[in-house]
């Protein structure tokens, strides 16, 4: 089935109620949505017309390396999300980066033609004759004016660089050396740069400046430009620029890019139409210009229909939105459909885990939870063969928050240490922690005599997360403490964890699972943001002291400062040695209590779309979803649907 022969995906306009007909925004969408869905004839490899649109030395792909098949240029495919909104994830997982992750985490060049990295010094070099998706030639102005136009603009950016570009608080010295290459220069080395640069979100350290430069008062003078914003009824200059400036949220089809596809639709709109881009830099080992597809078409539809649509085959590549307890409902429509369910394990270090608020305001629960033996005790009371039996159809991994197997990092001891099922030393250690007296109910009291009920936060947008905390719920109160769940709004509940009220909350585990060692090491210290164990420490060392406390607790005072250690060198084996001893400090410590991990992601594409693996690692980072398989090498094996429609 192709997106060229598929009725229900042609494009048809979306009918405008309230004006009792077609609006022109609309048909206009459904227009291009056409054009892009019909069959068309193979691109030529690399005609005079093609040639003069790609650099000088485009970036050839390995096909035989990774096992690929030489395509077929032409046709669209459709996916479906929930909200406009989404139409961003498209700059995920398209995964167009300057450097980035191979299938093998190998990091490369890309729109880079090259670099070289000498401590704290980083020389670029672009390709020549590169062009944005307009055709506008790609240089190193583009970098220039990110980095005095927007980062060190005070209007566009009142917070200064991201964090990621500063080395003890400094920014780094830019060189522009000529049109195609420029360097960055640090006093000390900075290991989180060129990661930075291959991350999920990418932080386009450069952006159009043709583009963006009429709006803009350097270029263009604060009067005209504060006119221009006036004129769309926006506050300033600066409101403007942001609004243009977007190659990440994908909602402006005039701002040029280097991704695959450039956005053609502006919202409001139910179907949101992206085309090739013909000034793409990564062409397959017969010069045949990537992208194969000449579009993507994304569906807004209620979120829980998702499942339902794909079912039906409205869809010919769909993965986020899908979930595991949806596969049996999927693989019920593959053969009415044509399509498949494809099952990649998500590596993640736990699908539930628990994270006990070690800076709780509360003195007793802050007493308690910094107890190791407490922690040891409640991951010991945990059944994770019922919790994977349940959730994960017995298919998943018991044990700690931890990196999986696929990753250099990993130690199979780290999965299992204290995360096997042992109620009685479970009790044992609770005895020994003081909560040796029990209530009327058999729950066991604190010193100053209140029960151990503890309150358990969740966000409530992981639907496993609950249904898990049920089961946990029972396995406690076994041992003689009770568990309450107490669902919350994402942003309330990170209010509520920075103010030290939560006690103890529940969400998904280690999002970066599968890391090498030149990744940093997200997730592992107070030094990252946004943990739930250690919310005022993070904050503390956030805001260089003016909010939160101070870390006040050996063991972790020792994995910051691994942190500052693995920011201090670029020596790969160094960092596998901090990465791995913070891996064993969380364990031994259980500063998160992991349950299971090895959920598997549905990613479901019609029956005769190429170049998808039946299987490999999905995650955000570093994975970018199914980024690093790269969707620009996927495409429709005409030959194989004709044969299949004259059986």
């Amino acid at each position: 089935m192709s997106a060229g022969s598929s009725g229900s995906a042609r494009g048809e306009p979306v009918t405008d109620a309230a004006n009792g007909g077609l609006s022109r925004r609309s048909l206009v969408a459904g227009i291009a949505a056409a054009a892009l869905l019909r069959p068309s004839a193979p691109r030529a490899a690399l005609g005079s017309s093609a040639a003069a649109r790609l650099p000088e030395t485009p970036l050839v792909v390995d096909f035989a390396a990774r096992g690929r098949s030489l395509g077929v240029a032409g046709g669209s495919i459709r996916t479906l999300i929930a909200k406009a909104r989404d139409v961003r994830y498209l700059s995920v997982y398209g995964y167009t980066r300057l450097v980035g992750y191979d299938a093998d985490l190998v990091l490369r060049p890309d729109v880079l033609e090259g670099y070289d990295e000498d401590g704290g010094r980083f020389t670029f070099r672009l390709r020549k004759g590169h062009r944005w998706s307009d055709g506008h030639p790609f240089t190193t102005e583009d970098f220039r004016y990110y980095w005095e136009d927007v980062a060190n603009d005070r209007e566009l950016s009142p917070g200064g660089p991201p964090d990621f570009l500063l080395v003890d608080g400094k920014p780094p010295q830019v060189e522009i050396l000529d049109e195609v290459t420029l360097r960055y220069l640090w006093e000390r080395p900075n290991p989180r740069f060129l990661p930075a640069l291959a991350a999920p979100r990418d932080p386009l350290i450069y952006r159009p400046a043709h583009y963006l430069k009429p709006f803009h008062p350097r270029h263009a003078g604060r009067e005209e430009a504060e006119a221009a914003a006036k004129a769309q009824k926006l506050r300033g200059w600066a409101a403007l620029h942001n609004r243009l400036d977007d190659n990440y949220d994908l909602a402006n089809p005039d701002c040029p890019t280097l991704q695959a596809w450039r956005p053609r639709t502006a919202g409001p709109a139910t179907r949101f139409v992206f085309e090739r881009n013909p000034c793409y830099h990564r062409v397959d080992p017969q010069g045949t210009q990537l992208p194969y597809l000449d579009g993507i078409l994304m569906d807004v539809t209620a979120s829980g229909l998702l499942t339902a649509k794909t079912n039906a085959g409205e869809a010919d590549l769909m993965f986020r939105g899908l979930m595991m307890s949806d596969i049996p409902s999927l693989k019920e429509g593959e053969r009415a459909h044509g399509y498949r369910t494809n099952l990649w394990p998500i590596a993640r270090g736990s699908e539930i885990a628990l994270y006990p608020n070690l800076t709780t305001l509360d003195p007793a629960w802050r007493a308690l939870n910094r107890d190791r033996r407490y922690r040891w005790a409640l991951s010991l009371a945990i059944d994770r063969r019922t919790l994977n039996n349940t959730l994960l159809f017995g298919l998943g991994t018991e044990g700690n928050d931890t990196v999986v197997p696929e990753s250099p990092l990993f130690s199979p001891e780290l999965r299992t240490l204290y995360a096997i099922y042992d109620p009685d030393e479970a009790g044992r250690l609770l005895d020994a922690a003081g909560l040796n007296r029990r209530d009327a109910s058999g729950i066991r009291l604190m010193a100053d005599g209140r029960p151990v009920e503890v309150v358990v936060e969740s966000d409530g947008e992981a639907a496993m997360v609950l249904d898990g905390l049920l089961l946990i719920a029972e396995f406690w109160r076994e041992v003689g403490i009770r568990l309450v769940v107490k669902p919350q709004e994402r942003t309330n509940l990170r209010r509520r964890s920075l103010a030290g009220l939560t006690v103890m909350v529940a969400a998904q585990g280690l999002d970066l699972a599968v890391p090498t060692a030149i990744m940093p090491p997200t997730g592992l210290s107070p030094a990252q943001p946004d943990h739930y164990a250690w919310p005022r420490w993070s904050l503390n060392l956030e805001t260089r002291g003016r909010s939160g406390e101070p870390c006040d607790v050996a063991e972790v005072e020792r994995l910051i400062a691994l942190n500052r250690d693995w920011n201090g060198t670029d020596d790969a084996g160094r960092q596998g040695e901090i990465w791995r001893e913070m891996l064993r400090n969380h364990v031994e410590n259980q500063w998160v209590i992991g349950t299971v991990a090895g959920a598997l992601q549905p990613v479901v594409t019609a029956g005769h779309l190429v170049n998808l693996p039946e299987r490999a690692l999905y995650s955000w980072e570093p994975t970018a979803m199914i980024g690093v398989q790269r969707l620009d090498e996927v495409f429709w094996d005409q030959a194989s649907e004709r044969r299949a429609e004259a059986r």
